[in-house]
Formats: structure tokens, sequence, C-alpha cells
């Protein structure tokens, strides 16, 4: 696939330079319009239909008192929470295949959804916890399966095929722990635990947002501002060392930032599959950038299950689909897809 670099470089009144490339800029502007437009159309989905021009005026505070309940105490949670879940596992995803430089270095097949499905799971049947506590054990089993992870692929430094290959024999351990987890659960605790492996935003409210939303807000802008050292690791450890890059403390920080991006949405709508691995690829093939694309990769993720989750609520009738399924589906096919384009180029 032919790449094009026309980006330009402009000058902040702050003497900084930034590189904007207009393809990526436009792909961007029209990816957060996409997510917005879906946004509002699964607002105005369900059993009290609302058109898109109330639910716009809905939000700008001109709703009657019926549709101020439905769209901004039932609805909006669930989409923000969304929109917060796609964006969080499309920059995460991004953020592993640049770092392992392997287009299947995502969360999914790295073992972490399943390190923070094991968390959950732990607090669900052991502890019978609340989802508060839930939560936690997603974001500690996340953050200790990724430490695993840089651990065991450690050997003067971490390297991309090696941390793909330990992330594979993780993610069968993981999955292996997490089906001895449901069976030592009783009957109403297994029942909680498939409906939360499976991947919803069913119930979501505000409670979901915050954490999520303060968690994203520190973690985006610290991901971005090391973006540039995360280019150049591209080129290779060397050349980076050349260029004045801390490779092994760039390397850390952003998979700590991504492996906390990661868990923190597993624990808002448990383990909603392969947005991780297809968001980022879907965005480089849009703007046919090189690099990682990193706020693409984000936006495209936003989109996704937002569109996912629209799409699960009307597709198939009065059978609703938790948003894991259709995601699962449609990034099952998409995997299968990249294993045989990359057996055809001879990278695997």
């Amino acid at each position: 696939m032919k790449t094009h670099s026309r980006s330009r470089a402009v000058r902040t009144p702050g003497g900084l330079s930034v590189r904007l490339d207009p393809r990526a800029l436009t792909v961007v502007v029209l990816l957060l319009v996409a997510a917005c437009a879906a946004g509002i159309a699964l607002i105005g989905t369900g059993d009290a239909k609302i058109p898109a021009a109330d639910v716009l005026r809905t939000l700008a505070g001109n709703g009657t008192a019926y549709q101020d309940f439905i769209v901004n105490e039932l609805r909006l949670p669930r989409v923000l929470v969304g929109l917060l879940v796609g964006a969080s596992l499309g920059l995460g995803g991004a953020l592993f295949q640049s770092i392992s430089r392997n287009p299947l270095g995502s969360p999914d097949v790295l073992g972490l959804s399943q390190g923070s499905t094991a968390g959950a799971l732990t607090v669900i049947v052991l502890l019978s916890g609340s989802a508060f506590q839930v939560t936690v054990g997603a974001l500690a089993g996340g953050l200790a399966t990724g430490l695993a992870v840089y651990l065991l692929a450690w050997k003067q430094g971490v390297h991309g095929y090696r941390m793909v290959l330990v992330g594979i024999g993780v993610n069968a351990v993981m999955t292996a722990v997490n089906g001895y987890l449901l069976t030592k659960a009783d009957l109403v605790d297994a029942a909680r635990a498939v409906v939360w492996m499976t991947g919803s935003l069913n119930g979501r409210d505000w409670d979901q947002v915050w954490p999520l939303l303060a968690l994203c807000a520190v973690l985006v802008p610290l991901v971005l501002v090391n973006a540039r050292g995360l280019r150049m690791m591209e080129m290779g450890d060397d050349i980076s060392h050349a260029l004045g890059v801390r490779v092994q403390w760039v390397r850390l920080l952003l998979m700590v930032s991504a492996v906390l991006l990661t868990a923190a949405a597993t624990a808002a709508a448990g383990p909603v599959s392969f947005v991780a691995l297809t968001a980022p690829q879907l965005a480089r093939r849009l703007t046919r950038s090189p690099g990682p694309n990193l706020v693409p990769s984000l936006c495209m993720g936003a989109a996704l299950l937002v569109a996912a989750d629209w799409a699960s609520q009307r597709a198939f009738g009065a059978d609703q689909l938790p948003v894991g399924v259709v995601t699962g589906v449609l990034g099952g096919a998409y995997l299968l897809w990249l294993l045989v384009t990359e057996r055809r180029a001879g990278r695997i």
C-alpha cells in the first residue's frame, strides 16, 4: 500500500513546531462527525424513539422534562461510555501495535483483555464484590498482566515479535484461569460474570463516565506528548537513541499508558473484543500515513464502538445483542483477512 507524506509544519505562538497532515486531519474530522452522528442516532434509539432534532434540542437544554430524563439520564451516559471505551481501546491498540511493530500486537492478542477479565472475575466469583470493586479488580488484573508480558518479553529490551509471542502465551493462560473461575462460581455469580464477559454498554450510567473521562484526560495528553518519540522508535532503537530518544523509558511509559487505557475500558464495559485490533489498522488505511496514527485511531475506535452499539440495537429486531458480540463477529472476520494478507506479504 502506498503512503504519502504531505505534512506541513505549523509553528505555534509558543515556539513549538507541529506537523499537520491534511489528509489525516480530514480523516479525524470525518471520524469525529461520524462518531457524533452515531451517538445522536443511538440516543434516539429505543422503545421511546426520539428524533435527532429533538435529541439535539434536549442536549442544548430546550427539551421537555420527559425528553430530558430519557436523553440526559438514561441514554447519554451509555453513549459517552461507548465513546470513551472505543477511544481508549483505539488509542491503546495503536500504542501496542506501534511498540511491537506488528499489526497483531493488540490488547486482545497480548492477553491484557483476558487479564482484566480475570481480575474482574476474581472479585465477582470469590468476593461477590460491588461494581466499584469489579472495576478495581479489572484495573489490577490488566496492570498485573501487562507487567508479566513486559518482564517475560524483556531481553536486553522489549522487541516486537517476542512481545507478541509472549502475549499469546499469557492470553492462553489467562483464558484458562477465567474458565476455571467460572467453574468455581455459584449460579448467580456465574450468570453475572458471563454477562460482564460478553462486553456490553447496557445499564451504564454516570458512575462509569467520570472515572473513565478523568483517566483519559490524564493519559491522552501524556501519550500525545510522547508521540514524537514513538514515531522515532519505529525506525529502530539504534536510530532512536542517536536522535536523543530515551527508548526504554518512552516504551515503558507508553506501555503502561496503553495497559491503563485498556484495563479502564474493560472495567467500564467488559472485554469488548477486536476494537483495539481493527481501529488502528482502519485508521492507517484511511490516512495512508506512516507512523502510529494515534489521534485517528482514537477517533476510529470511538466511532466503531458507538456504531456497533447502534447496530446491535437496530439490526437484529427485538433480539438486541451486546455490543461485544457485534465487534467480535466483525473483528474476527477482519483478523482472518489480516492474517491472510500478512501471510501473502511474507511477514508471518
